[in-house]
């Protein structure tokens, strides 16, 4: 008998959905629209009905599913309950048990962020290794940390939030937590344009930043490193001294074989790993100095294939 599983990936616009075979081969992948409306009530039953249209259309019964794996923007514990997440509404409440009564399977859940870093070391740049950390550099700052090839969640599910991780003393602006001087202040994609934004009104310096009418990108101040901006590089700079200080922080307790970034930023490429890099060894633990620090493979699939793992594990 053929056996299958789903991976799925929640986002605050859309749910990303996978159907998979348990060697990891990809069946089918699509996306529903995540309706927030009423505290997100719609989310889960949505996600059922999607599922359920699937099995018909190919034909697979209940018994051949291992079960429905899913990341969640939000801490999720081991005994299925989610801790809170704003962007969907959602609050308290047992995902596991709520996701198996709409559809008769077995669920596992965890954050959206760790679930990407099982993705990656499962069938992306993190192949091979079983000590992996994974930073995802989006609007805000995640993170996933497997050691020994299992996710590490932590008491309520919040492990791995290296993006609230203290990196400045001297910060007036709040993050979104609420506390000051957080990585995600500086190495997200938001940022990094808060950063350029901010040298820009105390530099009077040429550069490209300045003339760009649609205003200023992540990506637009990484095109300008590779250009020898030197506003942009100043800007680089400082993205890559506090999220390399912090990786190095992270792998000096974690000891990762491989360190690992995804989302939106990652995609300017190789040269943020220079930036990184470059501060990551002066801080590293003698150990952990020379491990591969590297760009994650799986893109926004990352979330899905984790899923699935998450129901293979």
């Amino acid at each position: 008998m053929r056996q299958f599983c789903f991976g799925v990936d929640v986002g605050g616009t859309t749910v990303k959905l996978g159907l998979f075979q348990p060697d990891g081969t990809l069946v089918e992948k699509w996306e529903i629209p995540t309706v927030t409306q009423n505290s997100g009530e719609q989310i889960l039953p949505d996600i059922a009905a999607s599922i359920q249209e699937k099995m018909d259309h190919h034909e697979i019964q209940k018994e051949q599913v291992l079960g429905i794996g899913l990341g969640v923007p939000g801490p999720v514990a081991s005994d299925g309950i989610i801790y809170g997440a704003v962007n969907l509404g959602w609050g308290i409440f047992n995902i596991h048990k709520e996701l198996s009564d709409l559809t008769g399977l077995k669920v596992k859940a965890g954050n959206d962020a760790t679930i990407a870093a099982l993705g990656e070391m499962w069938q992306g740049a993190g192949r091979g290794y079983k000590n992996v950390i994974l930073a995802t550099l989006g609007t805000g700052v995640g993170g996933g940390i497997i050691i020994d090839g299992q996710i590490l969640s932590g008491f309520k599910g919040a492990a791995g939030e290296i993006g609230h991780m203290h990196v400045q003393d001297n910060e007036e602006e709040a993050c979104s937590c609420g506390n000051f001087g957080c990585l995600e202040q500086y190495a997200s994609a938001t940022g990094i344009v808060r950063m350029a934004n901010k040298i820009l009104r105390t530099s009077d310096q040429n550069s490209v930043l300045r003339t760009d009418e649609e205003g200023i990108s992540a990506k637009l101040v990484f095109d300008a490193v590779k250009k020898g901006d030197a506003l942009a590089i100043e800007v680089a700079e400082i993205f890559g001294k506090y999220l390399g200080t912090a990786m190095a922080n992270v792998a000096n307790i974690a000891d990762p074989e491989i360190i690992l970034f995804g989302g939106g930023v990652s995609k300017a490429g190789e040269i943020i790993l220079q930036y990184i890099n470059k501060y990551y060894v002066l801080y590293a633990f003698q150990e952990a100095k020379n491990i591969p620090l590297a760009i994650a493979t799986l893109g926004n699939d990352a979330g899905i294939y984790g899923g699935a793992k998450l129901i293979i594990n």
